[in-house]
Formats: structure tokens, sequence, C-alpha cells
């Protein structure tokens, strides 16, 4: 395997989470596996059909392997079985993808030119992929004249490319935040070390957060996520968790501040989004659990939806 210094993209294996994909995943694999010295896809319990699909990727490319965890077991936990994996194949890189993530054909070749591009890529523990959603909105800003790089507080997990000896420095993702937040509690951890966070300037990947889709309130269009109820309720729990670890909101403050972002994103819900009563009921649950502090899966005996 090509050194941790040889920086290209057979140095590289991409960790790809996979949970009930759906029919166009080969192609987007298949783009990544050109760019890549290796894919690691780990399958948190999908049905049987869908690991037939993956059972079959894994055979048409070399290089791509499937771990199948058998039950969901969370994003971080599946990222940290990847990423074990890469490590004693050799690698010396990796790059974090979700499975619905549609990867430019130039995706390694970019983020490694953004990193060089740093004055101190040493000290980078992200260099993470800028993106685009349906929406049209995204998290990129290009620039004429400015550094294909920008330094930000959270690159989402879906396009980072991080060195395997910062990830063993800075540590493994926490499989207690199980999914959401799992990136957020990275990048804080990297930052608290020392090291910085950076994505690209210019959209190298089609991103989108959650399942978004357009209502019309009055005049206005407003968008929202359409997450799941048990994806509200790993976001309030993990988002309480985080506040109340940032240490910044003195005598309790934080949970404060959480109760105010529960209560928007139920309106959100109350507005615009079906399932409203189980919706609202995993936002309350999650807030509470988040405020005592309690982790892991929502259901500990059961895979999450």
């Amino acid at each position: 395997m090509a050194r941790g210094d040889d920086l290209n993209g057979r140095a590289v294996c991409a960790i790809l989470v996979s949970y009930h994909p759906d029919p166009a995943l080969p192609r987007r694999v298949a783009a990544v596996a050109a760019q890549t010295g290796g894919v690691v896809i780990v399958d948190n319990g999908s049905d049987p059909a869908a690991l037939a699909m993956l059972r079959g990727i894994a055979a048409a490319h070399r290089g791509v392997e499937l771990i199948e965890n058998g039950a969901n077991l969370g994003v971080a936990r599946a990222l940290n079985l990847g990423a074990a994996r890469a490590i004693d194949r050799g690698f010396a890189w990796l790059l974090l993808l979700d499975q619905d993530s549609e990867v430019a054909a130039d995706l390694v070749r970019r983020l490694f030119a953004a990193r060089a591009a740093h004055p101190d890529p040493e000290r980078l523990a992200i260099i993470g992929a800028g993106f685009v959603e349906p929406t049209g909105a995204g998290r990129a800003t290009p620039s004429a004249g400015a550094p294909p790089w920008q330094e930000v507080e959270t690159a989402i997990t879906s396009g980072s490319l991080l060195a395997v000896a910062t990830y063993q420095r800075i540590g493994a993702f926490r499989d207690e935040l199980f999914i959401d937040y799992v990136d957020t509690d990275y990048c804080r951890r990297a930052r608290a070390a020392g090291f910085v966070v950076a994505t690209t300037r210019q959209p190298l990947m089609a991103h989108a957060i959650g399942t978004p889709a357009a209502h019309r309130w009055l005049w206005l269009e407003k968008w929202t996520r359409n997450h799941s109820a048990d994806r509200q309720y790993y976001i309030a729990r993990n988002d309480t968790v985080m506040l109340r670890e940032g240490g910044r909101y003195p005598h309790g403050a934080w949970a404060l501040k959480s109760l105010a972002r529960r209560l928007r994103a139920a309106k959100r819900v109350l507005l615009y989004e079906n399932a409203k009563a189980r919706k609202l009921a995993a936002l309350a649950e999650g807030w509470w659990h988040g405020l005592r502090g309690r982790l892991g899966p929502r259901r500990p005996d059961a895979a999450s939806q």
C-alpha cells in the first residue's frame, strides 16, 4: 500500500455506510472505486434484497468488500468498523461517504489539492467536500481568487478525507451517539486537540440532508428535511448533549437553548410534515434523554428504523 505521504487515490480507502440502499448504489460505488484504492461498505442490517445487491457490488469490483453487521449498529460504530478494516489493509487515508452521496469523478484529487493548498496541511484533521443539495442550497462558497479551502467548525461525514494517523490520534467516532452529530463531536474533539477542520469551496458532490421537500405558506416557500421519527429523536438528543458538553452555557442555559431548538423543530413538524404525533413524541423523548445523558440506540433491543 502507498505510504502516508503519497498523496494519491491509491492510498485512500472509502468507508461507505449502507442501510436499505436504493438501486442506484452500484453506480455511485463504481464512481468511488474508480478513484480510490479500496472501498469498505459497512451494512447496518439491510433487507435481503439490498444485501444481495451489496454482495454483487463487492463481487464486481476488485478492492471493494462488504461488512455485514446484521443489525443497525449506528453510523458511528459502522464508520469505526470500516476504518479498522481499512487500517488492517494498510491504507493511509480514509474517505467517509453516505450511501446517497453523488461524488464528482475527480473528488479525491481535488480534496488532496485543497489540502495541499492549506498553509499547514498537517494540522488539517479533515478536509471535507463542499456540496449542493437538491433544494439548490449547499455548503460550498465558490469565490474568485480565494483559496480552494475554507476553515469551518464542522464538516459533514460524507465527503470527508482524513489521514489514518490523525484519526488514531483524535480517537474513534463515539459509538454511543449512534447517528447524528457524530461528525460534530469528532470535529469538536479535533479542534480541541489543536487541529483544523476545512472544506472545499467548490462543490464536489450532490448530497441531501434528510428528504427535503418544499411547502407553500402564504407567499413564502418553506423547506423541511422530513426526518423520520427516529432521526428526530437522535437529532434532539445528540444536539442537547453537544450543547451540554460545549461548556459555554452557565446555570443550565444549554437546556433552555436546546428546548428552544426543539420547539422550532416541533413547529415545522406541525405545519408541514406527516406522522406528526410520532415525530413530536420522538422530539420530546430525545430532548429528555439528552438532558439525562442517556446515549446509545433509542431502542437497545431492536434496530432503529
